[in-house]
């Protein structure tokens, strides 16, 4: 697991930096030069309000204190004191407050945002600040995509108030678009297989897998032609000053586009690049992985046994106790830092020792298997099924309440009492549910959730008791 993380974190830098490289070049640094007319115009207006994405890393956030960072915050200001226009900011909640807030002319001039046909109703657009290109996010399992066109069945996140919304409804009428208050929620929704994939700028995905560990998704494809040209927004009342300030953007050089990301997203990228150096990096790089990639394959295939091993239960096939734990710990921080539900349901086979001491323990097996089988055919989609020792199993049930989960559990627990075992009687389970709570940890979770196993093999077996209720 460390392995492929570290692996997956290299690789993401590279990216990163893949992206960085291509910056697009204009102008020699220098202040813009305006007309006699242009230098009329400002003195007569400003400070020109604007408005910007609040929650959008690395490009532009708004901190506690009202201070607007990010590389859009620092290109920015770069093209406004380059073209001598002094800018007010005016926090907004969100992306979606800040467009109205451009509608209704609040807000002169909008920081970073892609053109469209919707957004030139009332917005006229400096030339690309800053160019990056869209990516398909999707699960780690999830395979290649070369044709969005092609995919069945698939929805896509995205956070509302995005250009790239009525261009993708548009152009793919075969995906589902879902959309979200927020760019953490499209990840989220992804990584808990509620949407297929999501479709962002390439700086943005690859940096929010890194920071907020995201680490079961993975960039699976781009489509051709979405390419976020970001520029800045202007309403068309203030058409001058978008020709000002497009001088500004103009001579903001390659070099300075690559630095101010580049502190952002923690790269180091040259100011000036070696178009023959990087040929003959490349020549290098691709002889090196074609003589390597059979040592590769051996590691990786390696590296899944060593991993399958140590995670799943010999017996039953099933994720054992530290698989379970180290899934339930990343619920735990999907909990905190989204407000996530999960609950956990321990399980354990009723009088079972009797079986062990009367009929043997290859029968004893026997049973466990059978009902680990039985576990994972009742089980829901998001829910773990784990052996967490001896007769007592373990599920883990993400995006759920205690309510939902004791809707399952005694699903399960009709199943067992109807299933035969081979035992010549009635196999049952007793079963104690608890879910997450704010401020708890995964021991007090789980001490809850054996106070209302206790409690349920006390009142007479066979049946589920939820942590609440006992």
């Amino acid at each position: 697991m460390v392995l492929r993380q570290s692996v997956r974190r290299h690789m993401l830098t590279l990216m990163l930096a893949a992206a960085l490289v291509a910056l697009t070049a204009f102008a020699p640094a220098q202040a813009a030069e305006l007309t006699a007319e242009e230098r009329d115009y400002l003195a007569g207006h400003g400070p020109f309000d604007f408005c910007v994405d609040p929650d959008w890393p690395p490009y532009e956030v708004i901190d506690a204190s009202g201070a607007h960072h990010g590389i859009a915050a620092d290109l920015l200001r770069l093209a406004a004191a380059r073209s001598g226009v002094t800018l007010n900011l005016v926090p907004t909640r969100d992306w979606d407050e800040s467009i109205k807030a451009s509608q209704q002319e609040r807000c002169q001039v909008l920081s970073f945002l892609n053109q469209s046909p919707k957004r030139d109703s009332w917005l006229i657009f400096t030339a690309p600040v800053f160019i990056d290109r869209n990516v398909i996010v999707t699960r780690e399992e999830h395979p290649y995509i070369d044709d969005l066109g092609a995919v069945t069945n698939g929805s896509v996140a995205l956070p509302k108030g995005t250009s790239i919304e009525e261009r993708l409804r548009k152009d793919f009428p075969n995906l589902s678009v879902i959309i979200t208050e927020s760019e953490a929620d499209a990840f989220a929704l992804v990584s808990s297989r509620k949407a297929s994939m999501t479709i962002r700028s390439m700086i943005v995905a690859v940096d929010t897998i890194k920071r907020d560990g995201w680490f079961n998704l993975k960039i699976s494809g781009q489509i051709p032609g979405y390419e976020n040209q970001l520029r800045i927004g202007i309403i068309k009342s203030h058409a001058m000053l978008r020709d000002i300030l497009d001088k500004g953007v103009r001579d903001i050089t390659l070099a300075e586009r690559a630095e101010i990301a580049n502190k952002h997203v923690a790269i180091k990228v040259s100011a000036w690049v070696d178009y023959r150096l990087i040929a003959q990096i490349v020549a290098v790089f691709s002889i090196m992985v074609l003589t390597s990639t059979f040592w590769v394959f051996k590691l990786r295939k390696l590296n899944r046994q060593l991993k399958a091993a140590s995670l799943t239960d010999s017996l039953t096939a099933l994720p054992n106790r530290a698989s379970l734990n180290e899934r339930m710990a990343k619920e735990a921080d999907r909990f905190r830092r989204y407000n996530r539900p999960f609950a956990v349901v321990l399980l354990d086979l009723d009088h079972f020792k009797r079986v062990n001491d009367e009929l043997g323990h290859l029968t004893g097996d026997t049973v466990l298997v059978k009902f680990a089988t039985l576990a994972l055919q009742v089980a829901r989609t998001q829910d773990l099924v784990g052996r967490w020792g001896g007769e007592e199993f373990l599920i883990l049930c993400s995006e759920t309440t205690a309510e939902q989960a004791q809707v399952m559990t005694e699903r399960l627990c009709r199943s067992v009492r109807e299933c035969d075992f081979g035992l010549g009687r009635r196999q049952t389970i007793s079963a104690g549910i608890a879910a997450m709570r704010a401020g708890e940890t995964i021991d007090v979770l789980l001490h809850r959730a054996d106070l209302a196993l206790y409690a349920a093999k006390n009142n007479g077996r066979d049946q589920v008791v939820t942590a609440d209720h006992c």
